[in-house]
């Protein structure tokens, strides 16, 4: 609809200005110190969606952040879309490796974003992509072009694993009863390819602690004598993966999903560069399980990565001591049938049993969630693949993500509906690092795209009752 495109344009300065205003709260959800705008961020996101056009909004408690929920109702009768987000985000950390202070926004133009890419933390995940369906709440509002009733739900813990919102779902199906749930939090091809997330990857997160003497002791006298916990928990992890880059604990590999050659191939097609992908990380090789291409390393097959590790003395110049302690972070990102709980004992147990005498081990759980597949003949793929035809001119491509948004098997245990996941983002965005940005084209087509998802989903819901 040529209304709402122009209205987009005509407010684009007004938007980005009011998204501005969004990112520089510092929302650090894993640092206490930022509590206070966190819950600043919940009320500014609350005040949006009322001035976008919910009738009724309201900060709902939890043990730890607020959710935020609001809706427009214009009638029962029609399909409701249920639209997720978060306004928490990453520590900025390391702060020296930003060109500019990562939460005062600044629009810079790049190769890739000729237009310019708005460069802060939260620029794409998941303030900016979050802002995109506040504005098209707008954008029909203001153009009596709202088909269906919508809903929110933003949490502000997705980046520590989302630990209440389980029980605020569970608590609130009835609130929260829909007919598809929409989450722009993925990213697409690129500006001139877009395509939909149709597959998430799970998660197990876990902390690991060696412990060997009970105190730090000083190399020379004691080494060769008592176990290093350093030197052990590196050995440890290098034990978890074989020399094709297999894991190697038993049973992990029990419930993993067999995509057919058909899916391979499919995924084949999707436009790759390993030359490019090589040049954009500063890499000489890539890396990874044995017998499968880059793409589907990163997405079908399931990982481990050490996300961190530390112990003894790491300050400048030299202090020589064998640690008392040792500490790595440990994530496996799993594909759909593997189960995070399952997997995080089979974890627990074969790294316990890797210990050698004269050490202890801990390990400690953190989060985790399930894999998600949704199939592209379903009632929400085909509205949304519509939609990007309106905005794009051409169709989307189906790819499935290596990334995990855990609530997302939630929402359908739960509230029994599908999700579609419209992200917006490119792989170039740098979220999580320094210098996350997001191309002003695409938060501007993205707010665009979702206002025709509506329209095609309603469609399409009434068509098929």
């Amino acid at each position: 609809m040529n209304t709402f495109k122009s209205y987009i344009n005509q407010h684009q300065n007004r938007f980005l200005e009011e998204l501005f205003a969004l990112i520089r709260i510092p929302s650090i959800s894993a640092d206490s110190a930022y509590a206070t705008h966190m819950q600043k961020a919940a009320e500014v996101v609350a005040d949006e969606l009322s001035a976008a056009g919910c009738t009724h909004t309201e900060l709902c408690p939890t043990k730890g952040y607020p959710i935020v929920y609001g809706e427009k109702i214009i009638d029962s009768k029609l399909p409701t879309v249920l639209v997720y987000g978060h306004y928490d985000v990453q520590p900025p950390d390391p702060l020296e490796l930003w060109e500019t202070p990562p939460f005062e926004p600044e629009i810079r133009k790049t190769d890739l974003h000729p237009e310019g890419a708005i460069f802060a933390r939260g620029a794409c995940d998941d303030k900016g992509q979050l802002f995109m369906h506040v504005k098209a709440l707008e954008v029909m509002e203001q153009n009596d072009g709202l088909p269906c009733n919508v809903k929110f739900m933003i949490e502000g813990e997705e980046e520590v694993g989302s630990d209440n919102l389980e029980d605020f779902v569970r608590a609130n199906t009835k609130k929260l009863q829909n007919d598809v749930i929409l989450i722009s939090d993925t990213g697409m091809l690129a500006n001139d390819i877009p395509s939909i997330t149709t597959g998430l990857r799970g998660l197990s997160y876990v902390e690991v602690e060696v412990t060997g003497p009970n105190r730090d002791l000083h190399s020379g006298l004691y080494g060769g004598a008592v176990a290093n916990p350093i030197n052990i928990l590196t050995q440890m992890i290098a034990a978890l993966q074989d020399e094709n880059n297999r894991i190697t604990i038993p049973g992990f590999y029990d419930n993993v999903e067999i995509v057919s050659d058909v899916e391979r191939a499919e995924m084949g097609k999707i436009p790759f560069s390993l030359d490019d992908y090589k040049n954009a990380l500063d890499i000489k090789a890539v890396n990874g399980e044995k017998g499968y291409t880059t793409l589907e390393r990163k997405s079908i097959r399931p990982t481990l990565d050490v996300n961190g590790i530390w112990g003894g003395y790491t300050g400048e110049g030299a202090k020589t001591v064998i640690p008392s302690k040792a500490f790595a972070k440990i994530s496996m990102r799993l594909v759909p049938h593997q189960k995070s709980e399952e997997i995080t004992e089979l974890f627990t147990q074969y790294f316990m049993s890797l210990a050698p005498k004269g050490v202890t081990v801990k390990v400690t759980p953190h989060h985790g969630g399930e894999g998600y597949v949704m199939h592209p003949n379903g009632l929400e793929f085909q509205a949304a693949s519509k939609a990007y035809v309106d905005t794009f001119g051409k169709a989307p491509l189906p790819v499935r993500d290596g990334g995990s948004i855990p609530i997302v098997a939630l929402f359908e245990e739960t509230l029994q509906s599908k999700t579609v996941l419209m992200g917006f983002g490119l792989d170039s965005d740098a979220i999580h690092s320094p210098n996350e940005h997001f191309g002003v084209f695409n938060f501007l087509k993205g707010i665009e795209t979702i206002t025709h998802f509506y329209r095609h989903f309603t469609a399409l819901h009434q068509a098929n009752q």
